[in-house]
């Protein structure tokens, strides 16, 4: 079902469902937003035709349901409701997609600088100028799974894996599909951890056997760049971190082995530091970022682990920090309580704080560009902009549509998308305070 705009107050645009056109072009996306009236008067207001239309749409319902009245027949079902109009609050979008179900940002492993719609079923590409939809992916969890179960992209691709191999399917510009075999004294049991646009990492084991050996393969699938068995009291899990040159952080099962920064290119160890906490690892390009206390970050220097300074709940307070994102130059921190502060990279020093109007949690993931941090938040909070220089909060996208999700962000690199349940925005170009 498409909609189309409407004229509201300075700064709000409002949305207003229309019904099925049956002039509107076949094959054309309904359910994408591209504002605007049709050409031939498919626009929000109500032309001659299309009373005369509804005139013979409602005399021949009657009749039918005179027929069946006379016949002893049973009622028809009452129609469905339709959805009723959403308004939105903010920056006008330049299209709307609503999908079949709701989405599950959560699931996108990696980046693919398109926009794309991810649900439990998966994932489906669309046009950046128009919302329509140009390919689908179906890859649904594996059973006994949850919905969020991971999808691990990068280089354009979406990879998977069978037995004993890694599989790639295209999703993104000129590339191609493979499937490549692991050595099979490596075992058949494979579980990816991420793609840094030139290695797929992950491990693989033998079937009855919990050793497990880590491996990369190349992107392309041309080869297995090493694979390297799995530290005895360690590596039981591991996370890609995004550093642009590569660096995985291995996890050990017994606290005392710590977490371990390992090389990408070779999966060669580097260093090892003190367990604190690994829920969630951040990383720029000088340090390695970790939970520390009962809710605060740690800074440990990325090419020693040294650890360097820390930000932790001072007396009397009670929150835990959020993943942070950094831009190199400031880390910025983001606590369940709402409250938001960015620190000087090198020193940790405090530069501002901002009090969101709304609390937030793991799911609400935010989106750094070159002047604003996007956060977004519950589904009746919206997505607000904060300047990165100042922590001035500048404006906020929201809307009256119902939903229980919280939003999501993401960008290719020239727009801003956001959405929740299963309603996805363009927002156009990326804000500039």
């Amino acid at each position: 079902m498409g909609t189309t705009p409407s004229e509201g107050p300075a700064g709000e645009a409002s949305w207003q469902w229309d019904g099925d056109d049956g002039d509107r072009a076949a094959g054309a996306p309904g359910d994408v937003l591209t504002g605007g009236a049709d050409g031939d008067g498919g626009g929000p207001w109500p032309t001659r035709r299309r009373l005369l239309t509804g005139a013979g749409v409602l005399a021949a319902a009657a009749a039918v349901w005179g027929v069946s009245r006379s016949l002893g027949g049973s009622q028809p079902a009452p129609p469905k409701p339709q959805p009723l109009p959403t308004r939105v609050s903010g920056p006008e979008p330049a299209w709307v997609y609503r999908g079949p179900e709701p989405m599950t940002p959560g699931r996108l492993n990696g980046r693919l600088f398109a926009p794309v719609y991810v649900s439990r079923s998966g994932v489906r590409l669309l046009d950046p100028a128009t919302g329509a939809v140009t390919a689908t992916v179906e890859e649904g969890p594996p059973k006994g799974f949850p919905d969020d179960s991971p999808l691990i992209v990068g280089a354009g691709r979406l990879f998977t894996a069978s037995p004993g191999h890694v599989d790639a399917r295209t999703l993104v510009g000129p590339t191609a599909g493979w499937s490549l075999p692991l050595p099979p004294e490596l075992g058949d049991l494979i579980t990816l951890f991420g793609c840094d646009g030139r290695l797929v990492y992950g491990s693989v084991a033998p079937r009855g056997t919990l050793r497990r050996s880590l491996f990369a393969v190349d992107a392309a699938g041309s080869t297995l760049a090493w694979s390297r068995p799995a530290a005895d009291r360690g590596e039981t899990s591991v996370a890609m971190l995004d550093t642009g040159a590569g660096r995985l952080l291995a996890v050990g099962a017994d606290p005392s082995a710590g977490v371990s920064l390992l090389d990408g290119a070779t999966g060669r160890p580097l260093w090892s530091a003190e367990n604190t906490g690994t829920a969630w690892s951040g990383v720029d390009q000088r340090h390695v970022y970790l939970p520390a206390g009962s809710g605060g970050v740690r800074a440990l220097r990325l090419e020693d682990g040294t650890p360097r300074w820390s930000v932790l709940p001072p007396a009397g307070e009670e929150w835990r920090a959020l993943p942070p994102v950094s831009d190199d130059f400031r880390l910025y921190v983001l606590r369940d309580n709402g409250l938001v502060t960015a620190h000087a990279a090198d020193s940790g020093e405090e530069v501002w704080r901002l009090r969101l109007p709304f609390r937030l949690d793991r799911r609400c993931r935010p989106l750094l560009t070159s002047t604003t941090l996007v956060v977004p938040g519950p589904a009746d909070a919206g997505v607000h902009f904060v300047a990165t220089e100042s922590g001035r909060a500048f404006t906020t996208f929201t809307d009256s549509g119902p939903g229980v999700d919280v939003w999501s962000v993401a960008s290719d690199g020239t727009r801003l998308f956001a959405g929740h349940d299963s309603t996805l925005y363009c927002l156009g170009a990326l804000p500039v305070p």
